[in-house]
Order: structure tokens, then sequence, then C-alpha cells
């Protein structure tokens, strides 16, 4: 006997029956989606169909019942963003018939995507399936990014990707989504964040804005998440408004994608000029211009240790502080050049020891493997941080390595991101400057 294929059924919201009510109260309480309702009754009625043979009955089904979800092959990332399913914002009618966007989309910047997502992390808004805000938008993955892209209804993984353009990851700016969406078990498992932005220029991380338990939360995230990475798709929202020159046009924070090897914008044309504004006229020997370079990447770097910046702080790209101090002429000016640099301190013998230069912080990462890692472990053992090495130091990038690392960031009294064991300028500077 042919075994027959169910396909998942939502409860109208105002569906009176039995089953439908007994969901939305299962949902309300935090249930999964699957438990009750009139899928229970789908599942039934087509299951009788295909023992009775009853004409038209098997082919109701269209696609495969998610499983219900176990404990095995589940993540704690996984479970921290299950979500509901398409439906209308909380108090107002179904926009469209379902299945087809609206039409035309509602038009919208980049700057106005990130700035609604801003206000939900503000509003540090409680994780729920079943939960609606105040705007109306379920309280969810999915319900966030339609929040965002100011779509007239809830929409859910399986279809907000007809709302945008595929894109390629290169491709990537603030506003844009990295969806997964796991057909094998939709309501759990898949999940969607907002892009914000690279938070450097290796472009192995960005800033996501994501629904997750416990709530909003805007922080770094490996690109393109820290499960399922390679099944993450970028999209472009099909609605959003495309600059037509080069101008400018707002002082909000454009994102850290537009910055950093191989930017060329307005953006960067501004930041020059802003740097040259506050003292930084000397890093320039031409321009500023929209092409990125080193020049700017010095001027940054003084402007942010002018600040008092250090470490990550201080990278030398622009982030949303560095933008905003510049922007609103706040902040201390980038102080005038000495006029002779000072001799580097002498070593052994009195030979020079000068500090290596920094080679970025793509060679100390997992994966990676370079002469720098090598230096960078010799150094730690040489210094007395190299307890957690059980051979080496080697090029490879490993725990030990990066154990050691903070160890060696926890001695200089950071905390916090700014002791995560990964290299920055600054530990570098600070690893390899020259000891008594």
């Amino acid at each position: 006997m042919t075994v027959p294929v169910f396909e998942e059924y939502e409860p109208a919201p105002d569906c009176d029956c039995p089953g439908c009510v007994g969901q939305r109260r299962t949902l309300a309480a935090g249930g999964h989606p699957a438990a009750h309702g009139c899928r229970r009754a789908l599942v039934l009625f087509t299951a009788a169909g295909v023992v009775l043979g009853g004409p038209g009955v098997a082919g109701a089904a269209q696609s495969p019942e998610p499983p219900e979800p176990t404990g095995r092959g589940r993540t704690a990332v996984d479970s921290d963003h299950e979500q509901g399913r398409r439906g209308p914002l909380y108090g107002g009618p179904l926009a469209g018939p379902a299945g087809v966007p609206a039409a035309p989309l509602p038009q919208t910047t980049r700057a106005d995507i990130i700035n609604r997502a801003k206000k939900w992390v503000t509003a540090k808004v409680p994780y729920s399936m079943a939960a609606y805000w105040s705007d109306g938008y379920r309280q969810d993955c999915s319900g966030y990014v339609s929040m965002a892209w100011n779509l007239a209804r809830n929409e859910w993984t399986g279809s907000l990707a007809q709302y945008g353009i595929k894109i390629t990851r290169e491709e990537l700016q603030p506003g844009d989504i990295l969806l997964f969406h796991n057909p094998a078990n939709p309501t759990n498992g898949s999940h969607v964040t907002i892009f914000g932005g690279w938070t450097d220029g290796t472009h192995t991380s960005y800033v996501a804005y994501e629904q997750a338990k416990p709530h909003t939360r805007k922080q770094s995230t490996p690109m393109a998440y820290w499960n399922n990475s390679d099944q993450y798709i970028p999209y472009r929202y099909r609605g959003v408004a495309t600059a037509t020159s080069g101008a400018v046009p707002a002082d909000a924070y454009p994102g850290a994608g537009s910055f950093g090897p191989g930017a060329e914008n307005a953006y960067v044309t501004r930041l020059g000029e802003m740097l040259i504004a506050r003292g930084g006229k000397r890093f320039y020997q031409e321009g500023p211009g929209p092409r990125w370079g080193e020049a700017d990447r010095k001027a940054t770097e003084a402007f942010q240790l002018a600040q008092g910046w250090t470490s990550a702080e201080a990278d030398g790209l622009p982030g949303p502080d560095t933008w905003e101090l510049l922007v609103t002429g706040t902040g201390k000016d980038i102080p005038a050049a000495e006029s002779a640099a000072p001799a580097p301190a002498a070593g052994p013998g009195g030979v020079s020891a000068a500090i290596p230069p920094y080679p970025g912080p793509g060679y100390f990462r997992p994966g990676q493997s370079s002469e720098h890692v090598t230096r960078l472990g010799r150094r730690l053992v040489e210094r007395g941080y190299g307890r957690h090495y059980t051979s080496g130091p080697g090029p490879r990038w490993g725990e030990a390595d990066r154990r050691n690392v903070e160890a060696f960031q926890r001695a200089q009294g950071w905390r916090g991101a700014a002791a995560d064991g990964y290299p920055g300028r600054e530990t570098w500077r600070r690893l390899f400057a020259p000891t008594p």
C-alpha cells in the first residue's frame, strides 16, 4: 500500500473547530506548531482517502510533512529560533492571497531597514513564535525580517525568498539577509539573519541582527552562521531603493561593508574628508577618493587612538562609534605628528628590536596556517604564556594558540571581547614590544 504524504496545516486565526482552538492554546503556551489542530484532521482524512480509494483525496497533499523535533540531531543554536508560519499582521487583515507577495512591494532604503532592525534590538523584544509585538509582527526570526523589510504580512523562511533577489556573499550590503530554510524540519532549524555589515576586511564575520532566544540581538557572527553555514543563501529585498548617484544621502552609518580592502563608494570619500578635517591630512598624499586605501586605514586608526581606544577598537576600520564622532564633530582630533620618531629599542647585544608588522586578523583563525602563527606562538612562549601548548608551536592556528593569546590579553587587564584569544593590532604590539 502506498504510504500517504501529509501536508503541514496551520490553524486559521478565526477557526473555532476544537483542533484549531487546541493548537492555538498550545502555541500560546510555547508548544510546537505541529502538535494539534486541523493538521490532525487532514492527516486522518488523507489516510482514510488512501485506504478507501476516495477520488481526489490523495492529491490534496503537496509536500512532505515536517518531522516532529527530537533531541537527536538538534543543537542549542537550532532550538534558539523555532518559528511560526506565514500569517497576517496581528490586529490586521491578511495582505494579499496566500503564496503571492503583495504588489507593488513597499519601497524602502537600507538605512530604514537597519533602523527598524535596531528598534527591536533596543527594545530587547522577547523571542516567541506565538506572540506579536506592538507593531503587529510575530516575535520570531522571520517575523523580525518581515518587520525590517516592512512587509505587509508575517512571512516565514519558506516564503521570504520570493520577496528578494538571490545575490552572492561578496555582494552583501546592510539590509540584505542570509536565509537558511530547512525543508526537512522547517519550523525548527531554519533561520534568517539581517546582514549589518562586515566586521573587518577579511569578510570572515559580519554584524548580524537576528531574533533568537531570549530576545533580539546584534552581534558579530561567523559567515554565514554558527552552524549550517554552507546552506545560508544571501537575498536582497526587491523593494530596496538603489543609489542613483555618488552622493551620500544621510549621516547614518552605512555599515562596515562600505569600508575595507576592495571598497569603493562615496562613503569612503566622505570618511577621508572628515578625517582630514580632524587632523589626518598628513596620511593622504592624494585624495581622498572613493577607493579604500592604506591612507584611509592609517588615518582612521590615528583618530581611534586619539580617543584612547586600543586593540580591536583601534583597527583602522570605522565602526558606528567612529562614524558618529566624525559626522557630529565630537571626540578628540588626531594629534600632530611628532617631529622625529623615537629610535627603536635595542635588544640583546645592542641589536634593534623593532616590532614586526602586524599581518592582520585573517591569519589567526581556525584552519589558517602560516609563519605568522609560528612567530606568534614562539613569542608567547618567550613571554611565559605557552602553557597550553602540548607540542609546537607550529604554523597551524589551533585552540592552544587561542588560549595562550587569551591568557596574555587577560594579563593586560582586558576582559570580554578584548580578551577573546584572537590577536589584534594592540595585542601584537604589546606581545612583541621589547622586554626589559
